[in-house]
């Protein structure tokens, strides 16, 4: 039984309201990847709204329960829907994540979901760590006949970003995603080599020209975090370290489907406020999906 399937059971037994129901709710949240105080918290305002609406019966509360889930989420307007329109021209997309997340995968996706809105995107080839992510996105720029900027195997990622954008300032394109490195077990350099990126960045964008502000416009740099939804509460310690070295703009998860537990959705809005942009499953460049949180709180619901 999946786990939305179990939560869907759970609202659809009888019985009395007791302090048990809300304690078993709270463990089977914790299962679901809810952190433990997400899933108190979260408990209590719908122990609250019971009490305040007078509800009796389960499939009343489960309503309240959807609504409360449903606000978690709404709560942070994720621009998933109209990238296109939400960032100028041009812009640089950084995707961060760990090794095996997908994403040189998913940056190939977003260049092809941009220009289908009518953008002009560039690959940036910025994981120069790994030869095989160099050839992996030359690749998918083939395929898709964007025009992707990459130097040699164990190059400085920084030059690559600082070329891309280059040359989408000179006029082969309105938009630069850039696929980063993500190797963990070198934590300390990872971090310092994705701060250097983000600096250089901020020189290279265009400024704003508005009086008493230096640098780009907040909006033409964005760091997106790439996680894989099967990861679990994990996710979280990833997004936290990566939070650290950019502050991040949002997630997109990949390798969902409505049997992922989706708990740690949650945890990513309440406890570091970041919005989910998107959704992918599968390996062709379709498969992305703007995020919807009424149609993932239904999904982690187990509704019909």
């Amino acid at each position: 039984m999946s786990f939305a399937e179990r939560l869907g059971a759970f609202f659809g037994l009888s019985g009395a309201v007791s302090d048990d129901f809300y304690d078993n709710l709270a463990d089977l949240l914790v299962e679901g990847d809810f952190g433990a105080a997400g899933a108190v918290k979260l408990v209590d305002e719908l122990r609250l709204l019971v009490k305040k609406e007078k509800l009796t019966d389960t499939r009343s509360i489960r309503e309240q329960f959807t609504a409360l889930l449903e606000r978690e989420l709404s709560a942070l307007s994720g621009e998933g829907g109209s990238p296109e329109r939400t960032l100028p021209s041009p812009a640089l997309i950084l995707l961060l994540g760990v090794n095996g997340v997908g994403k040189t995968t998913t940056a190939a996706k977003l260049a092809a979901l941009f220009r289908s809105k009518g953008r002009r995107p560039l690959l940036a080839a910025a994981d120069t760590f790994r030869a095989a992510a160099i050839d992996q996105i030359k690749i998918h720029g083939e395929r898709l006949k964007i025009r992707v900027v990459a130097h040699r195997h164990g190059g400085d990622p920084a030059a690559v970003v600082y070329d891309a954008v280059e040359a989408a300032l000179a006029g082969a394109g309105d938009l630069v995603i850039a696929d980063t490195a993500g190797r963990m077990h070198t934590k300390t350099a990872l971090v310092e080599e994705l701060k250097k990126i983000g600096r250089v960045a901020k020189t290279k964008l265009p400024d704003t020209g508005e009086p008493g502000h230096s640098g780009p416009a907040p909006e033409a740099l964005r760091s997106w975090l790439v996680l894989d939804a099967t990861t679990g509460r994990n996710a979280l310690a990833q997004a936290e370290i990566f939070h650290g070295a950019l502050a991040l703009d949002g997630v997109i998860l990949t390798k969902y489907d409505s049997g992922a537990k989706g708990g740690a959705v949650f945890s990513l809005a309440s406890e570091l406020k970041l919005p989910v942009l998107f959704l992918c499953n599968g390996e062709s460049y379709e498969d992305i999906r703007p995020f919807d949180a009424s149609a993932f709180v239904k999904a982690f619901m187990g509704a019909p």
